[in-house]
């Protein structure tokens, strides 16, 4: 009893703000709601009517594609950095809090100063680009270029957490099994590559799982910078879902979404979860 009334202040909390907006949000997709008026039953119209929406399934691909390209990139930038800062030199606790400032970096401000380094007219990279003769990009302003823009921005926000993950892994691995792989005759790059990355994978389950998951739930940066644009290029589950519930008052259809979106989360993180452990167990239940 002392145990629970110490965490209860706690439990309220999620409680009232995490678990109630979630079974609102489920009993809300059965029903024709926008919000302002009393609300009438639709049964799975709003589902039945998910699978017809080109602009919805559109989303839902776009994320996919969004989340198959950030989540890969992140996890071996993060990797390769936790290598880069595993050592002993002078000044190197400066070096790692420059990795992790991104993180807790406001994504506002990430996604305005962004917005200027890439303006196809007189963004920093661009003219960059152009005095050293390649060609030159519009970035967010491209259909073709928007998304890939979005996965820069939100890996350079990201690497430093996974940074710090994976330095943390890195210096739990001991030490004489590394000495004992070069005294057997292996580089320090085949010891990290065959020895190290192995004894992470632990680690690298983990940050697949929470990348993962904020990948597919994507929508300050998009807000922020392309507000789904050019062309619905960036217009990803979550921003499409933004738009219906809070601009065009589809709180029920938007609502449904949502439920899908968990329901995909789950099923992404359960497999993920699944193949991290048989990958450490060598397959063995």
């Amino acid at each position: 009893m002392v145990g629970w009334a110490m965490i209860s202040p706690s439990v309220l909390l999620i409680g009232l703000f995490g678990l109630v907006p979630v079974v609102w949000s489920f009993v809300l997709s059965f029903q024709h709601n926008d919000l302002q008026t009393p609300a009438t039953s639709a049964g799975f119209a709003n589902y039945r009517d998910l699978v017809h929406d080109e602009v919805f399934l559109a989303a839902v691909r776009r994320t996919l594609l969004y989340t198959a390209v950030f989540v890969p990139v992140t996890l071996l930038l993060s990797l390769l950095a936790a290598a880069a800062l595993n050592r002993r030199i002078r000044g190197m606790s400066v070096y790692r809090l420059a990795f992790f400032i991104p993180v807790v970096t406001s994504t506002v401000a990430t996604g305005v100063v962004f917005t200027w380094l890439l303006d196809p007219a007189y963004g920093l990279v661009n003219t960059v680009l152009a005095k050293a003769g390649l060609p030159t990009s519009g970035f967010f302003a491209s259909p073709h270029a928007a998304l890939f823009s979005v996965v820069a921005m939100t890996v350079w926000g990201w690497v430093g957490f996974g940074t710090l993950i994976y330095l943390a892994g890195l210096q739990g691995v001991p030490g004489d099994v590394i000495e004992a792989a070069q005294i057997d005759g292996c580089s320090k790059a085949g010891a990290f590559w065959r020895i190290q990355v192995p004894l992470l994978k632990p680690v690298t389950g983990f940050l697949t799982v929470w990348l993962t998951i904020n990948a597919l739930q994507l929508f300050d940066e998009v807000y922020v910078t392309t507000r789904g644009g050019p062309l619905n290029a960036t217009n990803v589950v979550v921003y499409y879902l933004y738009k219906q519930a809070f601009e065009l008052f589809h709180a029920g259809y938007a609502a449904a979404m949502a439920t899908v979106l968990f329901l995909i989360i789950a099923l992404v993180t359960w497999a993920q979860t699944r193949l991290a452990r048989d990958a450490s167990t060598g397959g063995r239940s």
